[in-house]
């Protein structure tokens, strides 16, 4: 007796609506950027290769404020597209109807390619950066508590003012555009970007959503 045929199920999956959005956002306090410097990095993997310790190096507050600086092939700056998407999703628990876990799938914030040197000889990574538009930074001086509570100075870049253009790519079966505006909208009050941001009780890195003012204001610089 032959066998039965075995019967095909075709596998219908549901079109995934991908669109683009450009979202500028207006810089409305200083942003403190502070990127892992090549030196900070060495030293960690020095501890953790166990290799001898090197005597302290005398502090360079201008190397330290350059390196803290996220750089883009041309010259210009950048920060971490991944740190304002981060933003965005906290963001969605103080909007109702939208979950972190569903924003955090439904859209992802694109900048620039940038390889970064890594600790370890011939090891590379690749950041994408956000462009920051406003002007040049700032060598910023603060005082901070490290280790047992000692004393210390860090020199940061900071961008007194600054905007940024967001280009957004979603799922528009799970956000609409208006969604994405208020979610980005409230990030940029309620959690911020960078160091000493509202999100760990700071008042830096805050923005908002550009109007049409905002946007005359910029096409005219």
């Amino acid at each position: 007796m032959a066998a039965p045929k075995k019967q095909e199920i075709g596998i219908e999956l549901p079109r995934l609506d991908i669109r683009l959005m450009e979202v500028t956002v207006i810089g409305d306090s200083p942003l403190i950027v502070h990127a892992w410097s090549e030196k900070a990095k060495r030293e960690m993997l020095g501890k953790q290769m166990k290799t001898a310790k090197q005597a302290k190096e005398a502090k360079d507050p201008r190397a330290d404020f350059e390196s803290s600086l996220y750089r883009l092939a041309d010259g210009g700056y950048g920060f971490p597209s991944i740190g304002f998407k981060a933003a965005a999703v906290t963001a969605c628990t103080s909007v109702a109807g939208i979950t972190k876990v569903a924003a955090r799938q439904a859209f992802h914030i694109l900048g620039e390619d940038v390889d970064v040197i890594g600790a370890f000889e011939g090891t590379r990574a690749r950041h994408n950066l956000v462009r920051i538009e406003g002007g040049a930074p700032s060598m910023r001086e603060d005082t901070v508590r490290v280790g047992m509570g000692m004393a210390d100075l860090r020199y940061r870049g900071e961008f007194a003012d600054w905007y940024a253009k967001l280009l957004v790519r979603f799922n528009a079966n799970v956000l609409s555009e208006s969604q994405i505006l208020n979610i980005v909208n409230v990030a940029g009050f309620a959690v911020g970007v960078g160091e000493w941001r509202p999100e760990k009780d700071g008042m830096s890195g805050m923005f908002h959503v550009a109007t049409e003012a905002d946007l005359q204001k910029v096409e005219a610089v």
